[in-house]
């Protein structure tokens, strides 16, 4: 028992630091200047694929590739995809003064991930997780009327990531393995453009300094740690208590770009986001809820339980 208290204390701290870092990126990317959001993002895949190669050189080695079936090839090839978006998109978000809508996508990820469980695969949904769904699509339109405009920032990011948890649930490959496949997907047109804006003298990479170029190839870095650490969480800590760690990134992201970048918070957009977080708290005493009926042993003759797990969970 104490050993696995211990694994279980290790798991949460793992997941704690995941998010934690995952809720810095705000303050790391505007470093990154006056690299635009596309070479950011190229730097971070290239990088990204050299880490996991090192790392699966000194661990696991690489003769799972042949072990890797064609369908999850194409669904991994898929999810690279969305994780370039997803990436790309942040860091513009970021980068273009508007972090508090990215913290947006993050807080309602949740929900549109049970969005997709509905349209997806068909799961249905107990009365409290569509209160909790419709609350968030009120929200939506709140801030759509606030902003002037449907946040497509906060929309791509929650959809995109949503999407990937789909698909890297399909493709059914550990962390290290699927993460060296997807970067491994996007490094050769992300190097070839890299070497276009080397050749054309428009890149940043060696131009601005070492300390630029040190930030540049630690993209990489920042990218893999957190997904390692989550993955040790993942292995080892309940799904409900996850649930609800993985508030800590959007509400670090949400306070640095009220208190420190300085992004306005009027009354109507703070309506919004106060629908967003009654939303998230109906749904997360709904899960924690559910996983203790689950845990209970069964008296009398089994009752069915409604699908209630996110598909990217």
């Amino acid at each position: 028992m104490a050993t696995v208290s211990r694994l279980g204390g290790s798991g949460f701290v793992a997941g704690v630091a995941a998010y934690l870092l995952w809720g810095l990126f705000p303050l790391y990317w505007p470093l990154l200047e006056p690299a635009k959001p596309v070479e950011i993002l190229a730097h971070r895949i290239v990088w990204s694929l050299l880490f996991a190669v090192v790392l699966l050189a000194v661990t696991l080695g690489f003769g799972w590739i042949r072990r890797l079936s064609r369908r999850q090839a194409r669904l991994l090839a898929i999810a690279a995809v969305l994780v370039s978006i997803n990436w790309g998109m942040y860091i513009h978000g970021v980068n273009s003064g508007q972090v508090v809508e990215t913290a947006l996508g993050y807080f309602i990820n949740p929900l549109v991930t049970v969005f997709l469980g509905v349209v997806v695969l068909r799961e249905r949904l107990r009365r409290a997780q569509w209160v909790a769904v419709a609350l968030g699509a009120l929200a939506v339109l709140v801030l759509a009327i606030d902003y002037g405009h449907v946040p497509a920032i906060a929309l791509t990011l929650a959809f995109s990531f949503g999407l990937y948890g789909l698909i890297k649930k399909r493709a059914a490959v550990d962390g290290v393995q699927s993460f060296a496949v997807e970067s491994g997907y996007l490094a050769l047109p992300a190097l070839a453009y890299l070497v276009v804006l080397g050749a054309t003298g428009t890149g940043t990479f060696g131009t601005e300094g070492t300390g630029h170029a040190a930030l540049l190839a630690g993209a990489g870095v920042a990218t893999a740690v957190p997904l390692m650490l989550f993955g040790v969480a993942a292995v080892r800590v309940r799904l409900t208590t996850l649930g609800v760690i993985q508030y800590l990134a959007p509400v670090m992201q949400f306070l640095i770009g009220v208190l420190i970048r300085g992004e306005p918070m009027p009354a109507s957009r703070l309506a919004g986001f106060a629908l967003v977080w009654i939303a998230l708290a109906v749904f997360t005493v709904d899960a924690v809820r559910a996983a203790r009926l689950r845990a209970r042993p069964a008296v009398g003759p089994p009752r069915p339980v409604l699908a209630g797990r996110s598909p990217a969970s």
